[in-house]
């Protein structure tokens, strides 16, 4: 496919998952040949204060444990021409495909899907981050059953009023969005994400959101407006108290993670079943007669001989992550182009103007010792006090 990379970091590229409004997304190999999703992001994205946000991010989503739910955080490079993050590959369906292929989901099913997604959600915040843009394309319903996809993203997801009317980002995420962010809140809590799982549950249950429109600005218009009540039509019965909960307009009236989970839990015993079980036949209805997609495909013959070719240039490059190492990843530009990114003034400061290879990308100066060079000290110490309140105690 034209337009396509070879290779991204140490990955071998193969094909073009998908495209949207924060990048694009590759089928991948590692040098020893396993599948990997790797995004890059989109230039318009970039400026120091985001890059060195996304640096620090990216670490700490490595540290994520404690739950199947989650796509592994594998690798990124912030400081690349174009940043890019490798997470682990799911092969599966989004919960967008399968509702709107096969049709919405039995209410069982819709609260063992809501107690495994909160239990996901719950190890991410453990870490400190937030996800910020959950909706139904970033659950892939695989074969051990519902996996989120793309919480290495949240430091791009602190998103202005300026970036909603991206095309191709704000329809598919602002009818997601808590009342918060949607009215260009960037300092959100783990109640944001707790009301996006509500949209996510919603959809899996009726097939829609619960705001919707033709434009991002009237949906953006209905969600920040305590007046309309969320659309909860053909929402069982026993689910309602749940999702009106969760889909509340003010954060501290939404539920705990743990609450959300403890809920579905007595929807499914209601409804005769156990967890357990009701895991299982969430996994029987929504991967039956669904061919995992990706990795299972043959490769062509160029392909093939490009991974064999990848090892040298694994040798030659380094395996080193970039977040271990970030100057690494400017061996070819100039000494002297090399520079700490400007301090931001604070989050109403106009932003940097995002810089590429023809005028030289600001990257942090490496440290004379072998190990992670910080991005910028100065940028790392306006970054605690600017998103202090991002932080999931």
């Amino acid at each position: 496919m034209s337009g396509v990379p070879t290779r991204i970091g140490r990955y071998t590229v193969a094909r073009e998952l998908g495209s949207g409004g924060m990048g694009e997304v590759y089928l991948a190999y590692t040098p020893a040949g396993d599948p990997v999703a790797v995004k890059v992001i989109r230039n318009d994205k970039l400026d120091p204060l985001t890059r060195a946000r996304f640096e620090k991010e990216a670490l700490i989503a490595r540290t994520v444990i404690g739950t199947n739910r989650v796509a592994r955080f594998l690798d990124a490079d912030p400081y690349a021409d174009q940043p890019w993050l490798a997470m682990e590959y799911v092969t599966g369906r989004t919960l967008l495909a399968c509702v709107d292929t096969d049709g919405t989901l039995p209410m069982p099913l819709v609260a063992s899907l809501g107690a495994l997604l909160a239990e996901g959600l719950t190890a991410v915040h453990a870490a400190e981050l937030l996800h910020r843009d959950l909706k139904p394309q970033n659950v892939i319903m695989g074969g051990d059953g519902p996996m989120i996809i793309d919480f290495g993203l949240g430091a791009f997801m602190d998103t202005s009023k300026e970036t909603l009317s991206h095309s191709g980002m704000i329809i598919g995420t602002v009818r997601c969005m808590p009342p918060e962010q949607a009215g260009g809140r960037p300092q959100v809590s783990a109640a944001a994400d707790v009301y996006a799982l509500g949209t996510v549950l919603l959809y899996a249950a009726t097939g829609h959101y619960p705001y919707d429109g033709t434009r991002w600005e009237a949906i953006a218009a209905q969600v920040t407006n305590p007046e309309i009540a969320p659309d909860l039509s053909g929402v069982p019965a026993p689910l309602v108290p749940l999702l009106q909960s969760m889909l509340a307009h003010e954060p501290e009236d939404r539920p705990a993670l743990q609450a959300v989970s403890d809920l579905c839990a007595q929807v499914i015993v209601g409804c005769g079943s156990n967890p357990a079980a009701a895991r299982l036949a969430l996994l029987a209805h929504t991967t039956a007669g669904a061919p995992p997609v990706g990795s299972g495909e043959p490769l062509t013959a160029s392909f093939e001989k490009l991974l064999q070719e990848q090892p040298g240039l694994a040798e030659d490059e380094a395996a080193d992550s970039p977040l271990d190492d970030p100057a690494r990843s400017s061996r070819t530009e100039a000494a002297g182009q090399e520079q700490e990114p400007e301090e931001p003034v604070g989050p109403e400061a106009e932003p940097e103007p995002a810089v590429g290879p023809e005028t030289g990308t600001a990257r942090p100066r490496a440290s004379s010792a072998r190990g992670r060079a910080p991005a910028s000290k100065r940028v790392a110490d306006e970054l605690r006090s600017l998103y202090a309140a991002d932080r999931v105690l």
